[in-house]
């Protein structure tokens, strides 16, 4: 596959024989600190319909403003007019671009996909292979009406079992089994927090691991990308965000013969981008990644998808339009128009990097003294026209390879849970060439 191409944003000097070095300027400025302490203390979702007037200007000034955020030009299509979302973002996934905003940093109730957090900061702790027999205290503190995988006391999962149910079936049961093998749920939700932190997740706050709602528990559209696209780089995060269908197992019985025996039972994954309902058609080129819906929240959804070589990244938060499917709807028109607007509108801020990956690379610590461009999100950080790695033609001729985030001379940047990667690809799985229009 071709290296990709050269922009004024997003390149720097490649030499014949190496990457140059790359630079990350600072992040923009933060509205306001992370809050810490008690739920007392934490922000709470915003009780009105009205976003407020000022709003964190992490990854850029504009999308601390209420509204909508798009530099509409000659060539840019128009937005969709019905998307009736409190809050969503439209992103390029492998340059970090945000393409166009409404209400990017808004304070809502996350609900499940706050699992996507959890599944970021969680998945590196376990081999999947790993064996874990529950007892009655891992399933303790479930909120009533939760979804559930099915996880039964005294039985025995894996921890790729255990991954099924939290992705697929967005199972309470299965994120408190694993945050009882994680010490605790109280353990888990201070490492959620300080990884959201780290991330620069910074309108999030975690009350709950399962993201069942919880008062000061919010997290925002801008936030839950950023939680994204770092989830993403992950293969195991990949592999079971995209996964369809798959084999749980079920409760040990005694058969006829008096024989115990353990059958397993299919489910099914929730996201309807990835799996299709009677109203919803499986959309092209879709590659996870997580969906919510609670009583605070309402409906969310963020999905991450390929198309002639682009990767989006879309989150939406809350339709007011009361339909079936509805964040599934809205989330398509969003991805359709940024495929169409893709390379042609003008970027309104930015997905900021890691804080160690912003400061292990910040203009101080950066020899060659090269910088990144600016624009509307004031953007810094600077792309090196590395060469992607290579990933099978999907159906229609483009790569199935998605987003890519950090590499500095060629080295990663270490960060404390693995490696974050910039301007450097990533593969998305097969399920994107199968699900590519020919």
């Amino acid at each position: 596959m071709p290296a990709p191409k050269k922009t004024a944003r997003r390149s720097l000097l490649v030499t014949s024989a190496v990457l140059s070095t790359l630079a990350l300027a600072a992040p923009a400025a933060v509205a306001a600190p992370k809050p810490s302490g008690s739920p007392s203390a934490s922000p709470s979702a915003s009780p009105s319909a009205t976003p407020p007037a000022s709003m964190s200007t992490v990854g850029g000034a504009r999308l601390g403003l209420p509204g909508t955020q798009v530099n509409l030009a000659s060539g840019v299509p128009v937005l969709p007019k019905d998307v009736s979302a409190r809050s969503w973002i439209v992103a390029d996934a492998e340059t970090g671009d945000v393409l166009a905003a409404h209400n990017a940093h808004w304070r809502l109730a996350p609900a499940s996909t706050l699992k996507m957090l959890f599944a970021d900061t969680l998945l590196p702790k376990f081999p999947r292979d790993t064996e874990h027999k529950v007892v009655p205290s891992d399933l303790a503190g479930i909120g009533p009406g939760s979804s559930m995988v099915g996880i039964k006391e005294e039985e025995t999962y894996s921890v790729h079992d255990l991954w099924l149910g939290v992705f697929l079936r967005s199972g309470n049961d299965a994120v408190h089994v694993l945050s009882a093998m994680n010490k605790g749920v109280e353990n888990t939700v201070r490492e959620m927090n300080e990884h959201a932190e780290e991330l620069q997740a910074l309108d999030t706050h975690v009350v709950s691991p399962d993201g069942y709602d919880a008062e000061g528990q919010v997290s925002s559209a801008y936030d839950l990308t950023l939680i994204a696209r770092s989830g993403m780089q992950k293969k195991d995060f990949r592999e079971y965000a995209s996964t369809v269908t798959a084999k749980f197992p079920g409760e040990t019985k005694k058969n006829k013969k008096g024989k115990k025996v353990r059958k397993s039972f299919e489910i099914q994954n929730t996201n309807r981008l990835l799996a299709g309902d009677a109203d919803v058609p499986v959309y092209e080129g879709i590659a996870g990644v997580k969906n919510g819906n609670t009583t605070n929240a309402g409906a969310t959804f963020t999905g991450v998808a390929e198309r002639g070589g682009k990767v989006l990244l879309v989150t939406v938060m809350k339709p007011e339009k009361d339909g079936h499917n509805e964040v599934y709807k809205e989330t398509a028109r969003l991805f359709d128009w940024g495929f169409k607007a893709a390379g042609k509108v003008r970027p309104v801020g930015e997905l900021v990097p890691p804080k160690s990956a912003a400061q292990a690379a910040a203009p101080d610590a950066n020899p060659s003294g090269e910088a990144g461009g600016s624009g509307d999100g004031a953007k810094g950080t600077a792309g090196t026209g590395s060469q992607p790695v290579a990933g099978a033609p999907a159906a229609d001729g483009s790569s199935g390879i998605g987003v890519a985030l950090g590499v500095t001379g060629g080295a990663l940047v270490l960060l404390a849970g693995g490696a974050f990667l910039v301007n450097r690809r990533w593969p998305l799985p097969d399920l994107v060439r199968r699900r590519t229009r020919p």
